[in-house]
This record gives C-alpha cells, sequence and structure tokens, in this order.
C-alpha cells in the first residue's frame, strides 16, 4: 500500500481534532446546564448519559492498492446508538462509498455498502477528551463493474479496528473523530483476490435524543437541632432537685430525697423536749414555761425541727403528745393533747404551713419510751413527737 496516503490520513485527523478543541476554548462556560460541565454533573449519580443517540458520519478510505481503484474515495454514514455504560458504547451503523476503478484497468465504479454493529470503549472524563478503541463487524454489500459489460453483486463479511477521540460539546451532542483499518473478505469482485484491507478516517457529529438529564433539586438542609436546655434549670422527676444535680432520676413523686436527689428517711428526733411535771396547763399557750429545765435545750431542739421542716417542704409530719403512768388515764389523756397542741402552735408561729402537720394528737400514758418506775424514765416519757409519714 502506498504510505504517502497514510501519512495524508493522519494528519487530517489531526487537523481535525486541534480545530475543534481550539472552538471548545473559545465557548464562555455556563452554568445553565448546557456547558458540558454542567451537563457531566448532571449525570452524577448514573456516571453516563444513557439517551439513544444518531451520528452521521463523513470521512475518506485509502484503498487497498490491490483494488485496482483510486487512491482514495469518500464515504458517508449514518449510526444509531446508546452507552451501556460510561465506558462502553455499541453503535448500529451503515455507510455506503463509491471507488472508480482506475482506467489503467478499465475503469468503472465499485460501490460497497456496509451494515454493522461497532463498540467503542472510552477512558477518561466526560468533560474531557477520551480516547477510545473501536471494534466492529459487518456485512459488507458489493456492486462493482470492473469491466465494461462484466460485473458481481455479492455480500461478504467484513471486520475493522481503529482508535479515536471524543469531545462532549453540548448536553446532547459530542463531536467524535476516529481512524482504523477496515478488512473486506470479498472474493467475488475479483476473482483472483480473497479479500481487501483499507485504512479510514472518520468524523461524526453525535446528537442525543429527548432531554437532557438533570440533577434533582437538593434536599432542603435539615435545621439545626434546638440547643439542648441547661440541665440546671430542669427537674424531670419533680423531686426538687435539679437535673445536675439529681444521682437518682426518675424518683416516684412524693418521694423524700436528698441534696443529691436520692431517697432519703427523714428523722426528726425531738428527744430532750421535755415538759414539767403536769404541763402545759389549760389554757396556757407560752411552751418556755412548760419545758423541763434547762428550757433553752428544748427550744434549741425545737428550732432545729422547724429548721429540718423548711428544708424539706414535701416532708409531713404527725404531732403527737405523751404522758407519764402518773394520774387518771382520762386526764392524761387530756395532758398528751395540750402537750401536742402547744407545740403545733409553736411548728406554726415559726413559718410551718398548717396542711403539712397532722394532729395536734394524745396518746395518754400508752407507747412509753422509758419505765415509768423512775423519776429519770417518768421524765423522759413526758414528751412530744414528730412522726414524719413517708
Amino acid at each position: 500500500m502506498n504510505r504517502k496516503g497514510l501519512y495524508f490520513m493522519i494528519a487530517l485527523a489531526l487537523g481535525g481534532a486541534g480545530a475543534v478543541h481550539a472552538q471548545d476554548n473559545t465557548a464562555p462556560a455556563t452554568d445553565d446546564g448546557h456547558h458540558p460541565a454542567g451537563w457531566a454533573a448532571a449525570q452524577s449519580e448514573k456516571g453516563y448519559d444513557s439517551r439513544w443517540y444518531i451520528a452521521p458520519t463523513v470521512g475518506g478510505f485509502y484503498n487497498d492498492t490491490d483494488r485496482h481503484t483510486e487512491n482514495k474515495q469518500v464515504y458517508y454514514g449514518l449510526a444509531v446508538g446508546t452507552f451501556l455504560n460510561k465506558n462502553i458504547s455499541l453503535d448500529i451503523f451503515a455507510d455506503r462509498t463509491s471507488r472508480g476503478v482506475d482506467n489503467r484497468y478499465g475503469g468503472g465504479s465499485w460501490t460497497s455498502t456496509n451494515v454493522g454493529v461497532a463498540a467503542r470503549f472510552y477512558a477518561g472524563s466526560w468533560t474531557s477528551w477520551r480516547p477510545y478503541l473501536l471494534a466492529g463487524v459487518m456485512g459488507s454489500r458489493h456492486q462493482d463493474r470492473i469491466q465494461p459489460g462484466v460485473g458481481s453483486r455479492a455480500w461478504s463479511p467484513a471486520g475493522e479496528l481503529g482508535v479515536g477521540l471524543s469531545k462532549t460539546i453540548t448536553d446532547s451532542t459530542d463531536f467524535r473523530i476516529e481512524g482504523g483499518y477496515r478488512y473486506d473478505w470479498d472474493d467475488k469482485s475479483q476473482p483472483q483476490k480473497d479479500g481487501y484491507g483499507d485504512w479510514f478516517l472518520g468524523v461524526s457529529l453525535v446528537a442525543r435524543f429527548g432531554a437532557a438529564p438533570t440533577l434533582p433539586a437538593p434536599a432542603p438542609a435539615a435545621p439545626p437541632p434546638p440547643a439542648a436546655p441547661d440541665c440546671s434549670t430542669l427537674d424531670s422527676d419533680g423531686d426538687g432537685v435539679n437535673n445536675c444535680d439529681d444521682k437518682c432520676p426518675n424518683t416516684p413523686a412524693g418521694t423524700i430525697v436528698g441534696p443529691d436527689g436520692c431517697p432519703q428517711k427523714v428523722v426528726i428526733d425531738l428527744r430532750g423536749v421535755n415538759f414539767k411535771f403536769d404541763r402545759p396547763r389549760v389554757g396556757e399557750t407560752d411552751i418556755a414555761k412548760s419545758l423541763a429545765v434547762p428550757t433553752s435545750d428544748s427550744i434549741a431542739i425545737l428550732d432545729q425541727a422547724v429548721d429540718t421542716l423548711q428544708r424539706y417542704p414535701q416532708v409531713h409530719v404527725t404531732v403527737a403528745g405523751y404522758t407519764d403512768s402518773v394520774g387518771k388515764d382520762a386526764y392524761n389523756q387530756k395532758l398528751s393533747e395540750r402537750r401536742a397542741k402547744i407545740v403545733y402552735d409553736y411548728l406554726t408561729s415559726h413559718g410551718i404551713d398548717a396542711s403539712r402537720l397532722e394532729g395536734p394528737i394524745g396518746h395518754g400514758k400508752n407507747d412509753p419510751i422509758d419505765s415509768n418506775a423512775t423519776d429519770q424514765g417518768r421524765a423522759r416519757n413526758r414528751r412530744t413527737e414528730l412522726q414524719v409519714q413517708q
């Protein structure tokens, strides 16, 4: 074969690629989805554009010298195809060329119509020039008249291999230029020949059908989570201890808790608050006159009880009075009630709400805490208790 024709084809391919590249660099970039960059962004989920396309093609053959035709002929064709994935496309194509037989061999024409399938294997990104490999198979229909009055019509198999470059120029259009070698197993046109190998170069404009895919609208940004409330302002279990300090959350309602929020048994001990014998008298309201000496000790204990009740506002108590065993039962009952009442009045007069106090209740000589056989024991039995309601 003549190498000058092959060099011409390569120069034509490089020149065409350079022209399209220069045109692409002068096009203004936009963000409206029509520039290749915007279109490529719309393919981000799938990775490629799967729409069907048509590709009209025009090119030229550098013919096998065994054909005895002119060296170069133009061919034209049309392909329909789609991308199977981002790197492989498949075309069904048809093309046609008419070769003029060299006058030295009697003149005439040699027409070839080819129908086949071609696969292209791409590398690179959609937004750049993409090199690819080409492989195709086809059937070739020959109609020739190599000598006056002599001709043939027949089909033969053919195949091609090649390389190419592709560039996306809009969201629905690609430019494609490719060159390669096509071999035709035609053994009918010239009985002494078994086939012909021709070099080819072609340029295609790929046009996709339908609307270009677009990116879905971005989901609205999630609002920032609300700021967590300050735990020092919260008391989830309602026990009077804030969540920061509460080491026992979710205590049942009404549970008496300590400063750490954990259940605590409150004991209000009035031991040491002892009454003189047969006091208080009927109508007596000054508790100091009824208390055993030293009176200040008993008052201090009562004041501690007031402080405890103020620190634990959820605590309720029963105010109960008792006597020793000296005297009649009926008298002792009344005396125990007076003792409970005078302590009850002391508490309410020092700021304890009456709704937190049950009573006053008198138990007479019942439930002694010491022996009534001694003076010391009887003195201890003359008492008042604050019985915490748990």
